[in-house]
């Protein structure tokens, strides 16, 4: 069974006794975990028909609707992903996000005062709530039902709380609100004309254009997970820059360099070169990853090898793990994974490639990558450099606890920042 001392603990504990492959007992469910990156490439990169998701995420079907997602077949769902890809991950549509994404930043931010103390948590869930809905939904329909959709979308984060994840359908309160948030945004965006026209205008292989109810789906899902996997991301990544004097000073002195070579200006190419701030970004998602573990369903015998030279023969019907959170801390590839390094990630050392294409897996690997990746990280960085080219920050609460209460782990409670407004010199 599953200690109380955590899954890392409870993972290190069975690896110890048991090697990189061994089962357990988790909710009732006989699990076999895939301990390291070099067994998990069929976890991965397996096609559907030998490992899928199975039924694993099917929570997801109330939230976002049986038309998309998880509640159709693979072939449909894969199309769909194309579709995302399309209207949302192509630089040139990367590109033309840059000054919305800026000019929602700079209104939002210029209603803080002179100096002050704010909540990073809520103040990056309004935000990103406000980026997302003017670079997918359009500054009109922004501007018109920002407050109405915020609130609808807070209910429907609540499909992520682990009671509504093992019970979607239960008649518990936290289910009937997320199923009204549901009904009534899909309503709202039923409504809108020339919503995200891309998605609109797709059409199937076979030639079927998207539906209504498929459209308004989609929509969902870009907007939950543009707005929800950014917030967390961004508040752990302020979390460890204000609490690491030497990680702050780094990505500070970077947009001093980056200012001095392009002045104020910060479009898709300057963010590019602030690698700095997205190594800092990136080590965030990996002592934070937006899952902890993930799941596979397994249709055919595979096998797989371990580093060590053991083979194991999994069989079809057994439910396997991958434990993200484990293998984002295996110390023989992370030197010191405990310690928030950003510099881990730099040309230098590159330990996301020691142990080969599985090794980092913030954003899933293989077939299942996030086709959101770009997006996320460029939300986020447009987000920080304002706030470092703009602001003194000190984080004055205690360094943030993990909310194991939802399926991507957040900072617990509130994150207080204290702020000054502090412009960085331009030459």
């Amino acid at each position: 069974m599953l200690s109380t001392k955590g899954l890392r603990a409870t993972v290190d504990d069975q690896r110890k006794r048991m090697g990189s492959v061994f089962t357990i007992r988790f909710f009732g469910l006989k699990l076999t975990f895939l301990v390291g990156p070099e067994i998990l490439s069929h976890f991965y990169q397996g096609v559907e028909s030998e490992i899928s998701h199975g039924n694993m995420l099917d929570f997801m079907v109330p939230m976002f609707g049986k038309e998309v997602g998880y509640g159709v077949d693979f072939t449909t769902r894969y199309e769909q992903i194309r579709f995302y890809s399309d209207a949302l991950t192509r630089p040139s549509k990367l590109r033309v996000h840059v000054d919305p994404m800026i000019q929602e930043i700079e209104d939002y931010l210029a209603k803080w005062g002179q100096d002050g103390i704010i909540d990073l948590k809520y103040e990056f869930s309004m935000l990103l709530m406000l980026i997302s809905s003017r670079c997918l939904l359009g500054k009109e329909v922004r501007n018109k039902m920002f407050d109405e959709i915020h609130t609808l979308f807070n209910e429907l984060d609540n499909g992520m709380r682990l009671s509504s994840v093992m019970f979607p359908y239960a008649p518990i309160p936290v289910n009937r609100r997320r199923d009204r948030a549901h009904s009534k945004l899909s309503e709202i965006f039923t409504e809108i004309e020339d919503v995200l026209q891309s998605l609109i205008d797709s059409k199937y292989k076979n030639g079927r254009s998207t539906t209504e109810r498929e459209v308004t789906g989609m929509i969902m899902l870009l907007l939950f997970g543009g707005k929800h996997t950014s917030t967390v991301a961004s508040t752990w990544t302020g979390a460890h820059l204000l609490s690491s004097a030497k990680s702050l000073t780094a990505v500070v002195e970077e947009q001093k360099q980056i200012i001095q070579k392009y002045g104020d200006r910060v479009d898709y190419n300057v963010l590019s070169e602030m690698n700095t701030l997205h190594c800092s970004i990136k080590e965030a998602l990996r002592m934070h990853p937006p899952a902890a573990i993930n799941f596979r369903k397994v249709h055919k015998n595979f096998t797989v090898k371990t580093k060590e030279g053991h083979e194991y023969e999994i069989p079809r019907g057994h439910t396997v793990a991958s434990p993200i959170l484990f293998n984002s801390n295996l110390p023989h590839i992370y030197k010191d994974p405990d310690v928030y390094d950003p510099s881990r990630f730099g040309r230098e050392r590159q330990e996301d490639k020691f142990g080969g294409k599985f090794t980092y897996a913030a954003f899933s690997c293989g077939r299942h990558t996030c086709v959101g990746e770009a997006y996320t990280y460029m939300q986020i960085k447009v987000i920080w450099s304002h706030l470092l080219r703009n602001f003194e920050l000190k984080l004055i609460s205690p360094f943030p606890e993990t909310d194991w209460g939802k399926l991507v782990p957040e900072p617990k409670g509130k994150v207080m920042v204290s702020y000054k407004r502090q412009l960085l010199p331009s030459t």
